[in-house]
């Protein structure tokens, strides 16, 4: 889909070739992208919801890796990571226990 979008540019971003510009969206002014509100109005016409699809991946990922990891990967607070793993029940209590048998697991 990216490369259709570049090869089949309409309006605004057709300003510049492709190899001109770094940005997938370039916005009106040149050399500056499209802004998020933009393309969330964009989004939201062919029927994606970022807000709520963004809050769907956060949840996942919440259940599926540690407050602590989920926190630096993101770069997010850590308190932020905890609210976003309660919320989604993760239970990671046992999951340093669970690290460190794993090479033992293997024997």
């Amino acid at each position: 889909m990216i490369r259709e979008l570049l090869a089949n540019r309409r309006g605004k971003a057709k300003i510049g070739a492709p190899q001109d510009t770094p940005w997938l969206f370039p916005g009106g002014q040149p050399g500056r992208p499209l802004g998020d509100d933009r393309i969330g109005q964009r989004l939201h016409k062919i029927g994606i919801r970022p807000k709520q699809d963004r809050s769907t991946a956060l949840f996942t990922l919440a259940t599926e890796l540690p407050a602590a990891i989920l926190a630096q990967t993101l770069g997010v607070h850590i308190k932020v990571a905890v609210q976003w793993q309660q919320a989604s029940g993760g239970d990671w209590a046992a999951y340093a226990a669970d690290v460190s048998t794993r090479g033992q697991k293997l024997h």
